[in-house]
C-alpha cells in the first residue's frame, strides 16, 4: 500500500498531515516547509497561507508574501528654495525614514495665496515644473510661470510603493515663497481702431500680468511683403497708438510688447492691418457727408444754447460760493426714485472734468495716508493695501489705487472720473469712496477694504462651504445695491452688477473699481470689442445690448441673473468654454443657463424671469430684492430643487450633468466637476480608474481628507450620476 499526502498551503508532510503553526506561513504548494513570518507581519493562527502585516505596516500590490511589511516614509528634510522674478528652485534632502524601501519618490503641490496667507488656492495649469509635478525621483524641481509679487506655499511630498495603502495623507514640508518682480507678460490682441491711407490706430489691452507699473509700450510693424529685418519701431505711453508714414492699400504686421521697471515682455503675436486705398478714403469721405453737415448744424444750435447756459450758470455761481461739499452734494433733482432721491450726474458732462472731482470727491492729505503691500494691477497703476488715519476718527483699512507716472492729462481725467462716479454714491451695499489725494504724486483714489476680494474668486475658494440661505443673502445685498444704483439713474454700460466684493459677513458690494480685470478676462474674441465701439463682455450682457448698444436698467437686471447663476454655482464660469459666437447665438435660440447643481427652482426661475428676451418684462430690481427677502423668510420655499430639463436642440451646451462615458481618467472626472484639487488625495488613496471610483462611499471620502460636507455631496452627487450612465452603457468604461 502507497501512502499520499494531499498538500495544501499552510501545511507540511513531514510523517502525518502537520498544519505550520502560528508565526510561519506557508505560500504555495511548491514551497519547501514553512516558513517565518517576514518583518513587521504576522500569522495569529495556524495553516496561514500569508502573513498579514502589523498596524502602520503594508504590502504594496506587486510584494511578494515573502517580503517584510514597509511603512511609508517621513517628509523631505532641508528645503533650500531660489527665487529669480517669477521662477523658483526647490531642493531637498530625502526623508529621515524611507519606511525601508527605496522607491521614494516626491510630489509637489502648489498653492497661490492672499498677501495675509490667511487663504491659499491650487494653483492654475499655467504653472510650468521641470521635470514634472509628480513622481519626482531627484530632489529637485524647477517651477516658472508663477505670478510676480504673489506668495506661494509649495508643499513637498514623500511617497514609496505603500503610500496608497496608508489612510492617512502623505508626509510632507511646507515651504513659503514670494515671487519678485518681473518683466511683463504678453499683450494677448490688438484692435484696429481706425485707418487711413497713411495711417493705422490700434489699441490692446492690458497684458494679464503687468507684474508692475507699465511704463510704456513697444510697437514693432513691417509690411507683410517684406520680412521683420526692415521692421520700425514706436512707442506709446498708453495702450492706444496711432502709427504714421505708412503706404496706401498696404497690409502691415504689427507686433507689440509692455515695459516696466524690470525690462520688456515679449512681444505680443503677429497682426495683420490694413491702410485704405484711394477708392476707400473716397468711399469713407462720401458716407460721412451727411453726418458732418448734420454735425456742423448740431454745433451751431450748440454754441447758442451754450451761451444761454452760461449766463444762467453766471448768475447762481453768485449764490454758490460759500457751499461747502457736504452741500453740493445735495444739489441734485428729484427724479424717478424715492422722493429726495439724488439722481446721478455723468462727470464727462462737466466741462471741466477736475470740477466733477472736486465736487464729488474729498481731498485727502497725503500724511493721513499709509501705504502697506501690493495687492494688485489696475488698468492706470498699482493697487495697495493700506491705512487712513484721518483727525479725528479711528485708523480703518483702504484700498489705494495709484496712477502711474508719465501719465498724460487725458488718463488722469479717466483716472479720477471713477472717483466722480464713486463719490456719488452712499449706500451699505455700494463699495464707499473715502476721498482722493491729487495734490501730491501719485495720485490716489482711496475706497474702503474688501478683505475678502472679488466674489468670483472667493466663491471658488470657499465651494460648498455656505449654506443656500447664506448665498441668498449674499444676493440679496448684491440686489440691493444694484436697486439704488437704478433709482439713482445709473446705467452700467460697462457692467457693474459684474465687478462684486464682498466682506466678511456676506453683505456684497457693487463697485465700478477695477472693472478693466474683468473686461480683460472676456476679449478673446475680437469681434465684440472693436466694431461695436468698445469692448462688451458678452457673457454677462444682455442680448438687445450687444446687438444696439441699448444699455437699460433692464440689462442690468440680465446680468444680474448672470451673476445670481455664478453665486449659486459657487464661482463657475457662465456658458463653460463656449465661444462669445457661440453664446450669442444659443442666447437668440432661446437657450438659457441650466440650474446650477442643488440651485433651488425658486432661484432659478428667477433667473429665467431676468433673461427674458423682452426688457420690458424683467423684474425692476425693487422687485428682485422684495422676491429675495420673501425667500428668506420663508426658508422652506427653497426646499424644491430645480431640475435639469433637456434641450434637444442643444444637446452640448448642457455641462450641468457631464457625460461621464466621455471620460477616460479619474482627473477628467475631476477637472469636469470642477474639483480638481482632490486629484492628488484620489491618485495616492489607490483611486485611479472610474471603476473604482464608481464603489466610493462618504467614508471613503473622509478616509482620503475631504472634509467639506459641500465638497462631499458634490462628489458623492456625480459618483451616482455616473454609475446611472454607466449601468445604461455597461461597455462605455469597460
Amino acid at each position: 500500500m502507497v501512502k499520499v499526502c494531499l498538500q495544501t498551503p499552510g501545511r507540511s508532510c513531514q510523517g502525518d498531515l502537520q498544519a505550520c503553526p502560528a508565526g510561519t506561513f506557508k505560500a504555495s504548494q511548491e514551497a519547501e516547509g514553512c516558513s517565518h513570518c517576514p518583518s513587521n507581519s504576522r500569522s495569529p493562527a495556524e495553516a496561514s497561507p500569508i502573513c498579514t502585516c502589523r498596524t502602520g505596516y503594508y504590502r504594496a500590490d506587486f510584494d511578494p508574501p515573502e517580503v517584510a511589511c514597509t511603512s511609508v516614509p517621513s517628509g523631505p528634510r532641508n528645503v533650500i528654495s531660489i527665487v529669480n522674478e517669477t521662477s523658483i528652485i526647490l531642493e531637498w534632502h530625502p526623508p529621515r525614514e524611507t519606511g525601508g524601501r527605496d522607491d521614494v519618490t516626491y510630489n509637489i503641490i502648489c498653492k497661490k495665496c492672499r498677501a495675509d496667507r490667511r487663504s491659499c488656492s491650487r494653483c492654475d495649469d499655467n504653472v510650468e515644473f521641470v521635470p514634472r509635478q509628480l513622481g519626482l525621483t531627484e530632489c529637485r524641481v524647477s517651477i516658472s510661470s508663477l505670478w510676480a509679487h504673489t506668495p506661494y506655499t509649495f508643499d513637498i511630498q514623500a511617497i514609496n510603493g505603500v503610500s496608497s495603502k496608508s489612510p492617512f495623507p502623505p508626509q510632507h514640508v511646507s515651504v513659503n515663497i514670494t515671487t519678485n518682480q518681473a518683466a511683463p507678460s504678453t499683450v494677448p490682441i490688438m484692435h484696429q481702431v481706425s485707418a487711413t491711407m497713411r495711417s493705422i490706430t490700434l489699441s490692446w489691452p492690458q497684458p494679464e500680468q503687468p507684474n508692475g507699473i507699465i511704463l510704456d509700450y513697444e510697437i514693432r510693424y513691417y509690411e507683410k511683403e517684406h520680412n521683420e529685418f526692415n521692421s520700425s519701431m514706436a512707442r506709446s505711453q498708453t495702450n492706444t497708438a496711432r502709427i504714421d508714414g505708412l503706404r496706401p492699400g498696404m497690409v502691415y504686421v504689427v507686433q507689440v510688447r509692455a515695459r516696466t521697471v524690470a525690462g520688456y515682455g515679449k512681444f505680443s503675436g503677429k497682426m495683420c492691418f490694413q491702410t485704405l486705398t484711394d477708392d476707400d478714403y473716397k468711399s469713407e469721405l462720401r458716407e460721412q457727408l451727411p453726418l458732418i453737415a448734420g454735425s456742423a448744424a448740431a454745433g451751431v444750435v450748440f454754441v447758442v444754447s451754450l451761451v444761454a447756459i452760461s449766463i444762467v450758470c453766471s448768475r447762481k455761481r453768485a449764490y454758490s460760493k460759500e457751499a461747502v461739499y457736504s452741500d453740493k452734494l445735495q444739489h441734485y433733482s428729484t427724479g424717478r426714485g424715492s422722493p429726495g432721491m439724488k439722481i446721478y450726474i455723468d462727470p464727462f458732462t462737466y466741462e471741466d472734468p477736475n470740477e466733477a472731482v472736486r465736487e464729488f470727491a474729498k481731498e485727502i492729505d497725503v500724511s493721513f495716508v499709509k501705504i502697506e503691500e501690493v495687492i494688485g494691477a489696475g488698468e492706470f497703476g498699482e493697487v495697495y493695501k493700506g491705512r487712513l488715519k484721518l483727525p479725528g476718527k479711528r485708523e480703518i483699512y483702504v484700498a489705494i489705487k495709484t496712477l502711474k507716472a508719465g501719465y498724460s492729462e487725458k488718463q488722469r481725467r479717466d483716472f479720477l472720473s471713477e472717483a466722480s462716479i464713486m463719490g456719488q454714491f452712499d449706500h451699505p451695499n455700494i463699495i464707499r469712496l473715502e476721498g482722493v489725494v491729487t495734490k501730491s504724486r501719485p495720485v490716489m483714489i482711496i475706497t474702503e477694504f474688501m478683505e475678502n476680494g472679488a466674489l468670483d474668486s472667493f466663491l471658488r475658494q470657499n465651494d460648498g462651504q455656505f449654506t443656500v440661505i447664506q448665498l441668498v443673502g449674499m444676493l440679496r445685498g448684491i440686489a440691493a445695491g444694484m436697486k439704488y444704483l437704478a433709482e439713482m439713474n445709473y446705467v452700467h454700460r460697462d457692467l457693474a452688477a459684474r465687478n462684486i466684493l464682498v466682506n466678511s459677513n456676506l453683505v456684497c458690494k457693487v463697485s465700478d473699481f477695477g472693472l478693466s480685470r474683468y473686461l480683460q478676462d472676456d476679449t478673446s474674441d475680437p469681434t465684440y470689442t472693436s466694431s461695436l465701439g468698445g469692448k462688451i463682455p458678452v457673457r454677462w450682457t444682455a442680448p438687445e445690448a450687444i446687438a444696439y448698444r441699448k444699455f437699460t436698467s433692464a440689462s442690468d437686471v440680465w446680468s444680474y441673473g448672470i451673476v445670481m447663476w455664478e453665486v449659486m454655482s459657487f464661482g463657475e464660469r457662465p456658458y463653460w468654454d463656449m465661444s462669445n459666437q457661440d453664446v450669442i447665438n444659443a442666447i437668440e435660440q432661446d437657450y438659457r443657463l441650466p440650474p446650477p447643481m442643488d440651485c433651488p427652482a425658486a432661484l432659478h426661475q428667477l433667473m429665467l424671469d431676468c433673461w427674458q428676451k423682452d426688457r420690458n418684462s424683467r423684474p425692476r430690481f425693487a422687485e428682485i430684492v422684495n422676491t429675495l427677502d420673501k425667500m428668506i423668510r420663508n426658508p422652506a420655499s427653497l426646499k424644491t430643487v430645480a431640475t435639469i430639463t433637456a434641450v434637444p436642440s442643444q444637446p452640448l451646451l448642457d455641462r450641468s450633468i457631464p457625460d461621464f462615458t466621455a471620460f477616460t481618467t479619474v482627473d477628467d472626472w475631476l477637472s469636469a466637476i470642477k474639483m480638481v484639487q482632490y486629484r492628488d488625495s484620489f491618485l495616492t488613496a489607490g483611486f485611479t480608474s472610474l471603476q473604482l471610483v464608481t464603489q466610493m462611499t462618504s467614508e471613503d471620502l473622509l478616509r482620503i481628507g475631504i472634509t467639506l460636507a459641500g465638497h462631499q455631496k458634490k462628489i458623492l452627487n456625480s459618483i451616482h450620476s455616473m454609475r446611472v450612465q454607466m449601468s445604461q452603457s455597461p461597455t462605455a468604461m469597460a
